[in-house]
Protein backbone atom coordinates (compact mmCIF):
# COMPACT_ATOMS: atom_id res chain seq x y z
CA UNK A 1 0.00 0.00 0.00
CA UNK A 2 1.63 3.53 -0.89
CA UNK A 3 -0.14 5.50 1.57
CA UNK A 4 0.67 9.46 2.09
CA UNK A 5 -0.27 11.56 5.46
CA UNK A 6 -2.22 14.21 4.26
CA UNK A 7 -2.30 15.84 7.85
CA UNK A 8 -1.13 15.26 11.02
CA UNK A 9 -1.78 16.41 14.40
CA UNK A 10 -1.52 16.11 18.04
CA UNK A 11 -4.23 14.46 20.40
CA UNK A 12 -5.41 12.22 22.82
CA UNK A 13 -8.09 9.29 20.86
CA UNK A 14 -11.10 8.67 23.03
CA UNK A 15 -13.64 6.62 22.01
CA UNK A 16 -17.20 6.56 23.20
CA UNK A 17 -18.24 4.34 25.98
CA UNK A 18 -22.21 4.05 25.52
CA UNK A 19 -22.68 1.39 28.80
CA UNK A 20 -21.21 4.17 30.92
CA UNK A 21 -21.87 7.11 28.62
CA UNK A 22 -18.27 8.24 28.86
CA UNK A 23 -15.39 9.19 26.97
CA UNK A 24 -12.39 7.00 27.26
CA UNK A 25 -9.45 7.11 26.39
CA UNK A 26 -8.73 4.30 22.85
CA UNK A 27 -5.84 1.35 23.62
CA UNK A 28 -4.42 0.03 26.86
CA UNK A 29 -2.66 2.46 29.28
CA UNK A 30 -2.81 5.45 30.25
CA UNK A 31 -3.89 8.23 28.54
CA UNK A 32 -1.39 9.82 26.44
CA UNK A 33 -1.12 11.95 23.75
CA UNK A 34 -0.71 10.37 19.95
CA UNK A 35 0.49 11.26 16.83
CA UNK A 36 -3.01 11.09 14.62
CA UNK A 37 -2.81 10.84 10.28
CA UNK A 38 -5.12 11.18 7.96
CA UNK A 39 -3.21 8.76 5.23
CA UNK A 40 -4.65 8.63 1.28
CA UNK A 41 -3.92 5.94 -0.35
CA UNK A 42 -3.76 7.84 -4.19
CA UNK A 43 -4.43 4.93 -6.26
CA UNK A 44 -8.09 4.04 -5.51
CA UNK A 45 -8.41 7.35 -3.58
CA UNK A 46 -9.36 5.92 -0.05
CA UNK A 47 -8.64 7.47 3.49
CA UNK A 48 -8.36 6.20 6.71
CA UNK A 49 -7.15 7.81 10.60
CA UNK A 50 -4.43 6.34 11.78
CA UNK A 51 -3.01 7.48 15.33
CA UNK A 52 0.09 6.23 17.68
CA UNK A 53 1.24 7.04 21.29
CA UNK A 54 3.98 9.13 21.71
CA UNK A 55 5.26 7.28 24.03
CA UNK A 56 7.85 4.13 23.65
CA UNK A 57 6.10 1.34 22.89
CA UNK A 58 3.70 3.93 19.91
CA UNK A 59 1.07 1.81 20.18
CA UNK A 60 -1.95 2.11 17.83
CA UNK A 61 -4.96 3.69 19.13
CA UNK A 62 -7.14 4.31 16.00
CA UNK A 63 -6.93 2.75 12.63
CA UNK A 64 -10.11 3.60 11.13
CA UNK A 65 -11.21 3.97 7.27
CA UNK A 66 -13.30 6.80 6.33
CA UNK A 67 -16.26 6.48 3.91
CA UNK A 68 -18.28 8.53 2.00
CA UNK A 69 -21.43 9.84 4.28
CA UNK A 70 -19.42 9.60 7.53
CA UNK A 71 -20.11 13.14 9.61
CA UNK A 72 -17.28 14.98 11.34
CA UNK A 73 -18.38 17.21 14.00
CA UNK A 74 -16.06 19.98 15.36
CA UNK A 75 -17.75 19.64 19.19
CA UNK A 76 -15.54 22.34 20.62
CA UNK A 77 -12.44 24.37 18.99
CA UNK A 78 -10.14 21.50 20.53
CA UNK A 79 -12.86 18.44 20.50
CA UNK A 80 -13.57 16.90 17.34
CA UNK A 81 -15.75 13.62 17.08
CA UNK A 82 -17.38 11.39 14.06
CA UNK A 83 -19.23 8.05 14.28
CA UNK A 84 -18.88 5.26 12.39
CA UNK A 85 -21.10 1.55 12.35
CA UNK A 86 -19.19 0.61 15.64
CA UNK A 87 -18.54 3.80 17.90
CA UNK A 88 -18.06 7.24 18.43
CA UNK A 89 -14.49 8.36 18.18
CA UNK A 90 -13.29 11.56 19.76
CA UNK A 91 -10.15 13.74 19.09
CA UNK A 92 -8.89 16.23 22.33
CA UNK A 93 -6.04 18.38 20.19
CA UNK A 94 -3.62 19.48 22.24
CA UNK A 95 -3.76 23.32 20.69
CA UNK A 96 -6.45 25.00 18.34
CA UNK A 97 -4.12 24.63 15.34
CA UNK A 98 -3.75 21.14 15.44
CA UNK A 99 -7.27 21.02 15.63
CA UNK A 100 -8.02 23.30 12.77
CA UNK A 101 -5.22 21.65 10.38
CA UNK A 102 -6.98 18.34 11.26
CA UNK A 103 -10.18 19.57 10.37
CA UNK A 104 -9.42 20.80 7.13
CA UNK A 105 -7.32 17.19 6.58
CA UNK A 106 -10.74 15.61 7.14
CA UNK A 107 -12.92 17.74 5.11
CA UNK A 108 -10.63 17.34 2.48
CA UNK A 109 -11.10 13.54 2.77
CA UNK A 110 -14.60 13.82 3.27
CA UNK A 111 -14.94 16.11 0.34
CA UNK A 112 -13.19 13.32 -2.16
CA UNK A 113 -14.97 10.39 -0.83
CA UNK A 114 -18.54 12.02 -1.16
CA UNK A 115 -17.76 13.33 -5.13
CA UNK A 116 -16.89 17.25 -4.40
CA UNK A 117 -15.77 18.06 -7.91
CA UNK A 118 -14.21 20.95 -6.14
CA UNK A 119 -12.27 19.38 -3.43
CA UNK A 120 -8.80 20.63 -3.52
CA UNK A 121 -6.03 19.69 -1.31
CA UNK A 122 -5.63 20.78 2.00
CA UNK A 123 -3.63 24.16 2.68
CA UNK A 124 -0.52 24.03 4.16
CA UNK A 125 0.11 24.93 7.89
CA UNK A 126 -0.34 28.21 8.84
CA UNK A 127 2.65 30.38 9.43
CA UNK A 128 3.97 30.71 12.64
CA UNK A 129 2.47 34.44 12.86
CA UNK A 130 -0.95 33.32 12.40
CA UNK A 131 -3.73 32.71 9.12
CA UNK A 132 -3.08 34.48 6.19
CA UNK A 133 -6.13 36.33 5.15
CA UNK A 134 -7.31 33.92 2.50
CA UNK A 135 -7.10 31.10 5.57
CA UNK A 136 -9.33 33.15 7.42
CA UNK A 137 -11.68 33.26 4.46
CA UNK A 138 -11.53 29.98 3.75
CA UNK A 139 -12.05 28.83 7.37
CA UNK A 140 -15.06 31.39 7.62
CA UNK A 141 -16.46 29.46 4.60
CA UNK A 142 -16.55 26.24 5.71
CA UNK A 143 -17.74 26.76 9.16
CA UNK A 144 -20.74 28.36 7.28
CA UNK A 145 -20.91 25.35 4.72
CA UNK A 146 -20.45 22.75 7.78
CA UNK A 147 -22.84 24.33 9.56
CA UNK A 148 -25.46 24.60 7.00
CA UNK A 149 -24.83 20.53 6.52
CA UNK A 150 -24.27 19.59 10.40
CA UNK A 151 -26.87 21.68 12.09
CA UNK A 152 -29.12 19.22 13.13
CA UNK A 153 -26.33 16.20 13.03
CA UNK A 154 -27.77 12.80 13.32
CA UNK A 155 -25.89 9.72 12.77
CA UNK A 156 -27.83 7.10 10.38
CA UNK A 157 -27.76 3.28 11.92
CA UNK A 158 -28.13 2.40 8.30
CA UNK A 159 -24.54 2.78 7.60
CA UNK A 160 -22.22 -0.04 6.30
CA UNK A 161 -20.17 -1.99 8.75
CA UNK A 162 -16.65 -0.92 8.93
CA UNK A 163 -13.79 -2.56 11.10
CA UNK A 164 -12.26 0.58 12.87
CA UNK A 165 -9.47 -1.37 15.48
CA UNK A 166 -7.42 -0.22 17.63
CA UNK A 167 -5.42 -3.35 17.55
CA UNK A 168 -1.16 -3.05 16.29
CA UNK A 169 -0.93 -3.54 12.69
CA UNK A 170 1.91 -5.53 11.18
CA UNK A 171 4.73 -3.09 10.19
CA UNK A 172 4.56 -3.58 6.41
CA UNK A 173 1.25 -1.98 6.55
CA UNK A 174 1.57 1.21 7.99
CA UNK A 175 4.61 3.91 7.75
CA UNK A 176 5.04 6.87 9.48
CA UNK A 177 6.72 9.30 9.13
CA UNK A 178 7.30 11.74 12.36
Amino acid sequence: MNEQSICQARATVMMYDDGSKRWLPAGSGTQAISRVHIFQNPSNNSFRVVGRKQQADQQVVINCPLIRGIKYNQATPTFHQWRDARQVWGLNFSSKEDAAQFASGMTHALDVLNGDAGACPPPPRPPPNGPSAEEIEQKRRYKHHHHLLYHDMEISPDLPHLSCTNQSLPSFELSIHL
